[in-house]
């Protein structure tokens, strides 16, 4: 099994969420966040001490799926995300030693 986490621009949080199901992910987990990436966030001196602020509003996406739709997953995300300008995201993938559906007790891929 594999974790996808992806960090995508909100307003193609809905494409995203239709792709993936059209691959057949049933449920995933979704929160707002905000960052910056190699475009940094911009600088700013407030009574003598120097922060950064602009963080750009974002949305993280979480799925675990099995080793088979990794790469279904990642190309549905990447092709239906991409806008083709800075700040378009970023895929991570890690791997996922166990996953037990509390209320019954599965575990493993069927617990996903």
């Amino acid at each position: 099994m594999k974790k996808v986490e992806a960090i995508i621009k909100p307003f193609k949080l809905d494409e995203v969420k239709d792709a993936l199901s059209e691959v057949g992910i049933q449920g995933m987990t979704v929160t707002e966040v905000k960052g910056f990436g190699r475009t940094g966030g911009k600088k700013e001196i407030y009574r003598g001490s120097a922060y950064v602020v602009d963080f750009v509003p974002k949305v993280r996406i979480e799925i675990v799926v099995p080793d088979s739709l990794t790469h279904q997953v990642i190309d549905a995300i990447e092709k239906s995300a991409r806008t083709g300008r800075i700040g378009d995201g970023k895929i991570f993938v890690s791997p996922i030693d166990e996953a037990v559906r509390i209320r019954t007790g599965e575990r493993g891929e069927e617990a996903i």
